[in-house]
């Protein structure tokens, strides 16, 4: 299947070079240098809607591993956040507004995953859309979930799997 979609999204030698450009620059230095907000969100878009949920979900953990604890509480905090206001649901197990497993990259992928599936292309939406997103995705850890995702997913197809 990876391989379908990757001459999907690649289409000729040109978009698979930007495509490897891109993946090599998120995988230098801190996973938000080098990738502006734009193309995060733009390669997040093209990428995201034609994952399968298994795929999306081994991106999602893959990018997560990139940021430490702390940043992956952030952005999961902001993404329950919006979740709530889409009525869609992330569990806070200790009910103080914030479900501490989301510090857990894989626990943080298994939620990304359940909500881009509930609702697909709310992160894109709320992380790289307008409205609140837009401010969101000036904050490097949104632009490195959006890119990361979409890296690691294009690293995988590109390896084949």
């Amino acid at each position: 299947m990876g391989i379908d979609v990757l001459s999907q999204l690649l289409g000729g030698s040109q978009n698979r070079e930007h495509y490897q450009d891109f993946v090599k620059r998120y995988d230098q230095g801190s996973p938000w240098e080098g990738i502006s907000d734009r193309e995060a969100a733009d390669r997040y878009q093209q990428v995201a809607p034609r994952l399968s949920p298994d795929m999306y979900q081994e991106s999602a953990e893959a990018a997560f591993a990139r940021l430490t604890p702390e940043q992956r509480g952030q952005f999961g905090q902001y993404l329950q956040q919006q979740a709530r206001q889409q009525n869609l649901n992330i569990p806070d197990l200790n009910r103080d507004g914030i479900d501490d497993r989301l510090q857990d990259p894989g626990y943080l992928a298994q939620a990304t995953g359940q909500v881009h599936q509930q609702q697909p292309g709310i992160l894109g939406s709320l992380l790289g859309g307008g409205g609140s997103g837009q401010n969101m995705l000036q904050n490097p850890i949104a632009k490195a979930a959006l890119a990361g995702i979409a890296a690691m997913a294009v690293k995988k197809m590109m390896a084949g799997r």
